[in-house]
């Protein structure tokens, strides 16, 4: 749209401002999203990450070395809501096996981030993991958000891939843009908008399907390619 001879942009007279996230549950065939409880949710997700300290590379806090420490931080977290943070229960093994979060909610603008992804090593590369992550950007788009962020450490190359894969679009680097354990972070921008939400919303449905998982619980047909045929021209970094 123009106003005489500047370009401006669409009106949005429909928008309305969508809800805070808050549901207490979201489920899904491989995974629940709960939010977070350090009584119920610590004790598991400390003894899934036993072995695993690398998970907390390219986070600002961890690792832990003892579980009260680590049920003390997530009572913390658990009592905020910017960012929100859900535990990801494994349906198949009825565990605790991560955490993710909903952060710079920002609904008068219709844009909300995903990340303090934390994966255990047992979730690491698993279907369950994709749809964790799939679930929290359906409940966005369906709640009436208009653009999801992903953000991450740029050397941080499997979150890069995750991004990806899930369809998100590399928007650039933001170079010395924090501090974290006293190393500079350069950040990889990441996002999803709401024009290109239906087209993935089938791609995910598609791919988490039964039929497209072999009797060992392997895909079918690959997650990234799926989505990169939705959404052919997209920069990939």
């Amino acid at each position: 749209m123009t106003a005489g001879s500047r370009p401006l942009g669409d009106a949005l007279v429909a928008f309305v401002p969508p809800p805070a996230p808050g549901p207490g549950e979201i489920d899904g065939r491989f995974v629940r999203l709960e939010r977070l409880d350090a009584a119920r949710h610590a004790e598991d997700l400390f003894q899934a990450n036993q072995g695993g300290d690398e998970v907390w590379d390219y986070l600002g806090y961890g690792p832990f070395a003892e579980v009260e420490p680590y049920r003390a931080w997530q009572a913390k977290m658990a009592q905020s809501a910017d960012p929100l943070f859900y535990a990801i229960r494994d349906l198949t093994a009825d565990a605790i096996r991560g955490i993710a979060s909903y952060l710079r909610i920002d609904p008068e603008n219709g844009v909300i981030e995903i990340g303090h992804i934390q994966l255990s090593p047992p979730l690491q590369r698993s279907a369950a993991a994709s749809e964790a992550l799939m679930l929290m950007i359906a409940w966005a788009f369906q709640a009436g958000y208009r653009r999801v962020e992903w953000k991450c450490n740029a050397l941080n190359t499997p979150s890069r891939r995750a991004a990806l894969r899930l369809g998100f679009t590399f928007e650039g680097v933001f170079r010395q843009h924090m501090i974290t354990k006293g190393r500079n972070r350069d950040t990889a921008w990441f996002s999803i908008i709401d024009s290109e939400w239906p087209a993935l919303d089938k791609v995910y449905q598609n791919w988490l399907a039964p039929q497209n998982f072999d009797a060992d619980g392997q895909q079918r047909q690959s997650l990234s390619q799926m989505t990169a045929a939705a959404l052919p021209g997209r920069k990939d970094g």
